[in-house]
């Protein structure tokens, strides 16, 4: 199965948001400063991809982002806690 660049671009972006996750909850559990320190650079590096990879998707128009007007946010906000 072949993937176009952008859909593997979007592939490698999930794979570095998960790791990410992985390594917050390793380094907050590490029993010692040896192990906490290796998952820290670990982490450190892998947002850094995450990071190089987002620009270069948004400078191609794969990753496009909108801002939100506050009265926006508020509005869901509302309707999330009515829903509650």
């Amino acid at each position: 199965m072949l993937v176009s660049s952008q859909e593997y671009f979007e592939m490698y972006l999930l794979i570095l948001k998960s790791s990410v996750e992985v390594y917050v909850h390793g380094t907050l559990e590490s029993s010692n400063n040896e192990v906490r320190n290796i998952l820290r650079r670990g982490l450190d590096e892998t947002m850094d991809h995450q990071a190089l990879t987002y620009d270069y998707m948004k400078e191609l128009g794969w990753y496009c982002i909108s801002n939100v007007e506050p009265k926006q946010v508020k509005q869901i906000y509302e309707s999330l806690q009515n829903n509650s």
